[in-house]
């Protein structure tokens, strides 16, 4: 007999912390009708440029200039690319992966300790879809997000499960994300990472624990459908099932992110679209579902803080370049980005200069 889908999709999914993992292991035949996205954002519909690839950049040698100039012109055109030879160890990598696996491998009871309405803090958020309140159509996706607020928060707040190796994987990360974002601010002469603007380029991190279990009709949805990061740079470690797309520098098709052992996945997120003025990109990307394979995925967002006025640097439009963008309260641009569902770049038109 086949299984049937929950009555109470939401309650099923969402309050009793079974997340689409508890869906997929039902054996479901057909997708819940919450989950079938429009046509035309299904992932049969999507148009891939299969000769395309975004830039894979060795920086084992920061002291080449080319490295630099391949980060920036990477930054500028594609907004997308992979980095090789970063020194973060694999075995960390590996580490955080496994720890994804196992927090996901808990039972529902314990993991719905971390859900909105059960979380013992506002930083630890266990959850499926983007924003089910708002979307139309779900996502078929469960994920961790972990906001870093202190090293004895995490201690005390994040899931046993993984807290370690995603704290690890957060540290281990940070010298390259300095370095990546030192060398894309060289080029908007903003000279040195220092304590009067590192708050501004990094004072806030928030690492998730995404997880895709196998879905049925997956050509009918989406994991995380399009839209751009509002971060300053995500840091992304894929696992070797790929499935991660980005919109081509030209917007005609979207070009997959071949999964590479060991390597990351460097994308530049709003916020830093609009301190570059425009100059560095935030591209469009999206996830789509598998029907044969669990994929997991690694996303660290270095954002600003909070509390943090963004806007098109100083440096910048020294020149007399015209600001294209306002100056926004970086809390604003968030809450707006996630009272709505995913919808491609429209949260940039929101610091958009009318």
């Amino acid at each position: 007999m086949a299984p049937t889908i929950p009555t109470d999709l939401t309650e099923f999914v969402m309050l009793k912390g079974n997340g689409v993992k508890g869906l997929s292991e039902m054996g479901l035949k057909s997708l819940p009708s919450q989950y079938i996205q429009p046509l035309e954002e299904r992932t049969g519909m999507i148009n891939v440029v299969p000769q395309e690839s975004i830039p894979i950049i060795d920086i084992s040698n920061w002291d080449d200039p080319k490295v630099e100039d391949a980060i920036c012109d990477a930054a500028e055109k594609w907004g997308f690319f992979q980095i090789i030879n970063h020194g973060v160890p694999l075995q960390v990598l590996d580490n955080v992966k496994d720890a994804t696996y196992r927090f996901y491998g808990l039972p529902p009871e314990e993991k719905v300790k971390y859900t909105k309405e059960n979380s013992p803090s506002k930083h630890v958020r266990y959850g499926s879809s983007f924003s089910p309140d708002a979307e139309k159509a779900l996502e078929w996706k469960d994920y961790l997000s972990l906001f870093y607020v202190s090293d004895d928060e995490a201690a005390t707040m994040w899931p046993p499960a993984c807290r370690d190796e995603a704290l690890e994987y957060m540290k281990r990360s940070e010298i390259v994300i300095k370095q990546l974002l030192k060398a894309l601010m060289k080029r908007l002469n903003v000279r040195e990472i220092d304590d009067t603007n590192e708050s501004l380029f990094m004072g806030s991190k928030r690492i998730n624990l995404n997880y895709y279990p196998t879905c049925p009709n997956y050509d009918l949805t989406v994991a995380i459908g399009r839209h751009s990061d509002v971060s300053t740079l995500t840091f992304l470690l894929q696992d070797e099932t790929g499935g991660l797309y980005v919109r081509a520098p030209d917007h005609h098709g979207w070009i997959h992110v071949p999964p590479i052992s060991g390597a990351i996945v460097i994308n530049i997120g709003d916020a830093l679209q609009i301190m570059s003025n425009g100059r560095y990109k935030s591209i469009e990307h999206r996830v789509t579902a598998n029907g044969s394979t669990t994929r997991v995925s690694v996303p660290i967002f270095v954002n600003p803080k909070p509390s943090d006025v963004v806007g098109p640097l100083l440096q910048v439009l020294a020149n007399g370049e015209k600001a294209m963008y306002k100056n926004v309260l970086y809390s604003d641009y968030v809450k707006h980005f996630f009272r709505k569902p995913h919808d491609g770049k429209l949260t940039v038109e929101y610091a958009k200069m009318c």
